[in-house]
């Protein structure tokens, strides 16, 4: 089992950057592969970036390459999404997500976090 919580959402100017961070717990978080996916409004939820257990290999959604960089830190058991170049569509509510399978999508993911908004202005 492993719980997920995510922090380090908030409002921000296009333009600007936020760090996402996604604490977990559990021995066993090593063991996984992470996700970062974003649901705005109205909207289907959309993958955003993935990190497999070790950090070797990332894996990113077409609308965030080159923006965000996705990292994470087994010892602290957290996983990161450094957001840069902001932009009004990516204003969504942020999701980590955690799977055994590399590669792995949306509906592949056993444990999900509740959420953090990310609000980018204009």
């Amino acid at each position: 089992q492993v719980q997920l919580v995510e922090s380090g959402g908030g409002l921000v100017q296009a333009g600007g950057s936020l760090r996402l961070s996604c604490a977990a717990s559990g021995r066993t978080f090593s063991l996984y592969n992470m996700g970062w996916f974003r649901q705005a409004p109205g909207k289907e939820r959309e993958f955003v970036a993935a990190i497999s257990w070790s950090g070797a290999n990332t894996y990113y959604g077409d609308s965030v390459n080159g923006r965000f960089t996705i990292s994470r830190d087994n010892a602290k058991r957290t996983v990161y999404l450094q957001m840069n170049s902001l932009k009004p569509e990516d204003t969504a509510v942020y999701y980590c997500a955690a799977t055994r399978k590399e590669p792995a999508g949306i509906y592949e993911y056993d444990y999900w976090g509740q959420g953090t908004q990310v609000t980018v202005s204009s």
